[in-house]
């Protein structure tokens, strides 16, 4: 039996949240203040509820300039009463270890909270010094920090003069040759997280820092979903907000961010092996899928606007490997998925998603691979791979489309298990054929799985140089509960389950999984072959709900979620391990947040 089961669902240069990013050159001698868009927006966030865009760039008078510092200062996001923040600080002197910016608000503003920072806010005087990570700004290097603020709906003027350390700082001149420059985004590279500053999504920021303690990692990045439709232009969903795809690149670019991550998520059918996530087209409607979601998405990415964002695109989550695992005669077959086999529109729609938006010169795509305990068996590794090169050479794409493959999206997997090995014998008898939770996999965690995808996939028609995601947001698996060793060498089965840091009851089960943490926290490059570490599940984010909920987002109610449910031959008919009272999937999960950052490993400090 092989069991299937669903994924839903910064990267840093080695000063920890440094931007390298190019400012924008003013007349020196004149103080001016450029207004770059303003485009009314609603943006829903716990404080706010409409929001102008603009970018408000910040040039001094040539008497305030001097050759040792410069500040790049823009609000992309305002609001009656509110507005956030960023700020890019250039040393052009001698290496700094430790340093405090100051300045004065024009108009009474405070600063609410910050990220990347220590904060001391006296009435209009800003004080803002280095955190313990980013105290050193080398020469010629930047450091870059944010807050959300308050004003007084009158008007919310940017400071115009700033000292660090004591000294004037000037407008930040932005030469693109600055040591840690990524590069030119439309010239493909390598790994496209290395040494970029990646996109904090705003409205799971304000989420995340809501919660006891959750400021700590409210300034990692996490994707972007489009899980439908009225998500491209923004659709007033309690997570989400009325953001849509424009805003979040507009954003962006306002953060000084060098990548963003998108989900494409929307295919005919969708999730034809859960209802919890059950999408808005029906199994045959592919042309809406290319003229209403695919078309619009690529015409917005492709806009010059964006061209210097690395756009990583993480294509349709889940629904390839349900044509593998959940079809034909196997016990884990459901009609649904047959249907979609049949019809072709899975395929089709990945290969559309993958022509269209890989013809953009910074966008990066990357196909779902879905995890170890869904694929890793023999007879599911290989044909998945022959699957995913038949949707690279569908509807117009190719294999050069593809610029990688994503692992344990929205999922739990480990990502290394440090305390069992699949060439561990116990009393001469394997864990694979001894463990019923290896139950003759030839992977036990996301990394080893990662790494020999790569391998094969290069192999039979992709690029040699694949890079592999693996999503950690969700599989630290740490707190009391978390082994500190083997387990006993009694039989394989009490070994394995002794050692394993993955705490599930089964590793089918999916939804909103009881005694979860985060994981490593979003990096580029951590192991050969691996582009990053990520969270593109946004962690707090339901996976489903626990019972029936109403809604007009196409979301249905899949027993997996339901913490009672006894299981199905997906995942062997043992209990579904799920949290009790879950919203719906995508939406705000606060108790689920709150388990994840207590169950944090490496633990949240």
């Amino acid at each position: 039996m092989r069991y299937p089961g669903c994924g839903g669902p910064r990267y840093r240069p080695d000063v920890r949240y440094e931007r390298q990013t190019a400012g924008l050159r003013a007349d020196a001698k004149v103080e001016t203040v450029k207004v770059e868009a303003a485009r009314w927006h609603r943006l829903t966030l716990p404080f706010a509820l409409i929001a102008m865009l603009v970018t408000l760039v910040v040039a001094v008078p040539a008497s305030a300039q001097t050759a040792s510092c410069s500040v790049d200062y823009s609000a992309p996001n305002e609001w009656p009463g509110g507005f956030t923040a960023n700020v890019t600080i250039s040393n052009d002197g001698p290496a700094i270890n430790g340093w405090t910016l100051n300045w004065q608000f024009p108009n009474g503003q405070q600063i609410q909270q910050a990220w990347n920072a220590d904060v001391d806010n006296s009435g209009p005087s800003a004080s803002v010094s280095n955190a313990s990570w980013n105290a050193t700004i080398p020469s010629g290097g930047t450091v870059s920090f944010g807050f959300n603020g308050s004003w007084n709906n009158t008007s919310n003027d940017p400071p115009t003069t700033f000292t660090l350390n004591g000294t004037t700082c000037g407008e930040d001149p932005g030469d693109p040759g600055d040591p840690g420059d990524p590069g030119d985004p439309g010239d493909r590279v390598d790994n496209p997280y290395e040494g970029a500053q990646v996109y904090v999504n705003p409205i799971w920021s304000a989420n995340a820092a809501s919660e006891p303690g959750g400021e700590a990692v409210a300034d990692e990045p996490t994707a972007v979903w489009l899980d439908r439709i009225g998500a491209i232009e923004g659709n007033d969903s309690p997570t989400t907000g009325s953001m849509g795809l424009r805003d979040h690149l507009d954003d962006a670019v306002g953060q000084g961010a060098d990548l963003i991550q998108v989900v494409i998520y929307n295919l005919p059918g969708r999730d034809c092996a859960a209802l919890a996530s059950n999408g808005e087209l029906g199994p045959d409607e592919i042309g809406r899928y290319e003229s209403e979601y695919i078309d619009p998405i690529a015409e917005i990415m492709s806009d010059p606007a964006y061209s210097d964002l690395r756009i990583v695109t993480i294509i349709e989550i889940d629904s390839l490997p349900n044509l593998i695992t959940n079809v034909g005669s196997r016990a884990t077959a459901t009609a649904n998925c047959d249907e979609m086999l049949a019809n072709g529109n899975y395929v089709q729609g990945v290969g559309y998603a993958l022509g269209t938006l890989g013809a953009i010169p910074n966008v990066y795509n990357y196909i779902d691979i879905g995890h170890h305990g869904w694929l890793g068996w023999d007879d599911n590794f290989e044909p998945f791979a022959q699957l995913a090169l038949e949707a690279a050479n569908a509807n117009g794409a190719s294999p050069d489309d593809v610029h990688g493959f994503a692992s344990n999206v929205a999922n739990y997997g480990a990502t290394v298990e440090p305390y069992f090995d699949i060439g561990d014998t116990i009393n001469g008898v394997s864990i694979r054929e001894g463990s019923s939770w290896v139950d003759w996999n030839r992977y036990v965690d996301e990394l080893s799985y990662a790494q020999a995808y790569r391998d094969l996939l290069a192999s039979i028609g992709f690029d040699d140089n694949l890079g592999m995601l693996i999503d950690t947001s969700r599989n630290g698996w740490g707190g009391a509960d978390r082994p500190t060793g083997p387990g006993p060498e009694t039989s394989a089965d009490d070994y394995v389950d002794g050692g394993r840091i993955d705490r599930r009851i089964h590793l089918g089960n999916w939804c909103n999984q009881a005694g979860a943490g985060l994981g490593e926290r979003p990096t580029a490059s951590p192991e050969p072959g691996i582009d990053a570490y990520v969270w593109i599940k946004p962690p707090g984010e339901s996976d489903g709900s626990s019972e029936f909920i109403p809604n007009d987002e196409g979301k249905g109610f899949d027993e997996m979620c339901d913490p009672n449910y006894e299981g199905n031959p997906r995942n062997v008919n043992n209990p579904s391990g799920a949290l009790p009272d879950a919203p719906i999937s995508g939406h705000w999960f606060s108790a689920q947040f709150q388990e994840l950052l207590a169950n944090a490993y490496p633990p949240v400090q």
